[in-house]
């Protein structure tokens, strides 16, 4: 399991809109620091420093082929933070269905209750009886009151 303190460097790295554009550059294929420097308006040192940052993350690497040195992106590096933040996504969904359902539980619930008070209050017969409908008639029930049952 990824621990959080991995993550940090980087994500700290591509919270840079520049390294972030490098990454989506290098995800194409690699290519030197002089070809992914062309297309801003920075320096190649810049581009340098923000490949340094990059490197620094995990998130490249450089090799050595000739005179040229490509710049590789590590894609395991990628992968760490794209299963972190599936995890947080997966967690946060099922508690999200935990909750619908518990107030869909409730919203049930609510609405039978008041079904019952509704039938009990439009019941011609009056409320139910206390109780209830199969009670056998007691003696006692007469209180002081006792009826001889010869008569």
């Amino acid at each position: 399991m990824a621990r959080v303190d991995d993550l940090t460097p980087v994500l700290a790295a591509l919270a840079d809109p520049t390294r972030r554009d490098i990454v989506t550059r290098l995800a194409a294929g690699d290519a030197t620091a002089g070809e992914l420097a062309a297309p801003y308006a920075i320096t190649p040192q810049a581009v340098s420093k923000h490949l340094k940052v990059l490197e620094d993350a995990g998130l490249v690497s450089r090799r050595r082929e000739a005179q040229r040195r490509p710049v590789h992106l590590e894609v395991d590096r990628l992968d760490l933070m794209t299963m972190w933040i599936e995890r947080q996504r997966r967690t946060a969904l099922l508690r999200a269905a935990e909750q619908a359902a518990a107030e869909q539980a409730a919203a049930d619930e609510a609405a039978a209750e008041e079904e019952a008070e509704e039938s009990a209050a439009h019941d011609p017969a009056g409320p139910p009886l206390r109780g209830g409908a199969d009670r056998v008639f007691q003696p006692w029930d007469l209180g002081a009151r006792r009826v001889d049952p010869t008569q």
